[in-house]
């Protein structure tokens, strides 16, 4: 009879409308997915015949699944909110327990500890990084981002690359031998900043001079720090190093080195021992420190028809310097920011993906739980397989479409009355054989 239909029927659509609603309600919920109703028609001898010509017996809810579609993305003054494009899951956990859960809600913060963590306490998992080697420890835990400053780095290794003009004429006889401060002993000069131990920032000079060797390829390097000859010696000063080139003015790396004093040559970048001075310097007790080396890369380098220019200079030493903000590369990568301008590595966020998204659990507070429908979850760096990427200061909104939703209520709200208009029919029915006579 009608009865049972109707009633199915409006369990369902009552159903459907908590579903709706629920919807509406986390329509601002940052994370939030929407779910869906979704409903299988009923029969008691489906089994007998494919053909049956029995009416059914109403409707039932198969299934509430929720919709994982990409929600829009909004930046946020927060440095430490992040947002997922693309698949993928934070894996967040309690405090001391191993019992993970995975979220798409990336509204993170620092608590007194310097833990990354949820509004709820909740600990962000992924991988600590070495700041010195900017190493990934490869092993997922809690992320703990530094505290206060880092110390300074002496310079060991600067890198220029230029171009020497091959207009540059021979250096005549009555070009003086170089002399530092003597602008005309030299064709070109440049600098790059250098570190001392303590963080002392201090001048590398370079000045290049053409030699009178056949080809016109070859020039002499010399070098001073802070004013002061490198290598220490009397005048003349001797070069430090050698650049030749190649016909098609490429650098010729098996020509181009260190010189020494005795005249001797060692391909490969330049080795300049740079003298600090000693009151700069922490002194050993069994030794006193006056000298650092540092390796000068000049790859890249050519010697073409135009003017005398530097392309790149680098070094990797630093200042003293306090931690100023972080920043979230795309790949996961948590950058700390710091006063002396160094941006160093600290962590990198992993994501977690699953064979079938369908199967996690809902575990309120924005959270799913893996469950054997789910699969086991992959872990990886974000951008990688089929991961998504990080935007940091941003968040992923829900994605309950409001519009749809409202519409969708209307249909539900419909489809109730209608089947309540089914009992009412059949109680009229009743009604009337009932009143017969």
């Amino acid at each position: 009879m009608s009865f049972q239909q109707g009633i199915s029927g409006l369990n369902a659509a009552s159903r459907n409308l908590e579903v709706i609603g629920n919807n509406i309600a986390n329509a601002n919920t940052v994370g939030a997915k929407s779910s869906r109703a979704e409903f299988a028609d009923v029969y008691a001898n489906a089994a007998k015949s494919q053909w049956s010509p029995t009416a059914g017996m109403g409707v039932r809810v198969a299934a509430v699944t929720q919709q994982f579609a990409q929600g829009s993305i909004r930046t946020t003054e927060n440095p430490l909110d992040m947002a997922i494009n693309g698949r993928g899951f934070f894996s967040v956990t309690q405090p001391g327990s191993t019992d993970t859960a995975y979220t798409r809600n990336g509204q993170f913060q620092l608590d007194s500890n310097g833990y990354v963590v949820t509004n709820s306490g909740l600990r962000l998992q992924g991988y600590q990084v070495d700041a010195a080697t900017g190493q990934s420890s490869g092993v997922a835990g809690d992320i703990q981002l530094p505290a206060g400053g880092i110390g300074a780095k002496v310079t060991t290794s600067a890198g220029l690359q230029i171009n020497l003009d091959s207009r540059t004429p021979v250096p005549p006889a009555t070009m003086p031998a170089f002399a530092l401060g003597d602008a005309k002993s030299y064709t070109s000069s440049t600098s790059v900043a250098t570190y001392d131990q303590q963080g002392n920032e201090q001048v590398l000079s370079v000045y290049f001079r053409r030699t009178a060797a056949p080809g016109g390829n070859e020039w002499d390097v010399y070098a001073s720090h802070d004013g002061v000859a490198v290598p220490a010696l009397p005048v003349p000063q001797v070069p430090t190093g050698r650049l030749t080139f190649l016909p098609d003015g490429t650098l010729d790396a098996a020509k181009s080195g260190t010189l020494d004093a005795g005249g001797g040559f060692t391909a490969g970048d330049m080795t300049l021992d740079l003298p600090y001075a000693a009151s700069t310097l922490p002194v050993p007790p069994s030794a006193s420190l006056l000298t650092s080396p540092v390796t000068m890369s000049f790859a890249n380098s050519k010697q073409q028809s135009a003017p005398f220019g530097v392309a790149a200079a680098t070094q990797d030493g630093y200042a003293p310097g306090q931690l100023s903000g972080f920043g979230i590369a795309a790949d996961g990568t948590v950058e700390a920011r710091y006063t002396n301008g160094k941006t160093l590595a600290a962590a990198q966020i992993a994501l977690a993906d699953f064979r079938n998204v369908q199967g996690l659990a809902p575990a309120g507070d924005n959270l799913w739980r893996a469950t054997n429908a789910s699969g086991e979850p992959a872990v990886s760096a974000p951008g990688t397989a089929s991961l998504g990427v990080l935007q940091g200061g941003a968040v992923e909104e829900s994605n309950v479409d409001l519009t749809q939703q409202l519409v969708d209520m209307i249909t539900a709200q419909r489809a109730y009355q209608a089947n309540a208009q089914t009992i009412k029919t059949q109680d009229q029915m009743l009604s009337t054989l009932v009143n017969l006579r």
